[in-house]
């Protein structure tokens, strides 16, 4: 099953670890260390330029992903259900 994160950007299902509020999980000082990190690391895709809502992470093997959307967690979560 495929999760579409917006404009033409979709991940597998099975490698999506988390999917998160950014405007929340974005307040705890190891998520912005954890974001700055991936940053630094040519880890993390922006989906949009629009205003951010999510960040989806993702791990394929030892690689990891971080994917910034504008789509929101919850919009997200009822896709991945279906």
């Amino acid at each position: 099953m495929y999760l579409h994160l917006g404009n033409d950007t979709v991940v597998q299902m099975k490698h999506v670890i988390g999917i998160f509020d950014i405007e929340n999980a974005s307040l705890s000082k190891h998520t912005k260390q954890f974001l700055s990190r991936s940053t630094k690391n040519d880890e993390v895709f922006n989906v949009s330029y629009e205003m951010p809502k999510s960040f989806i992470v993702c791990q394929e093997e030892e690689r990891s992903t971080v994917y910034v959307s504008q789509i929101s967690p919850q919009t997200l979560l009822k896709r991945s259900k279906k």
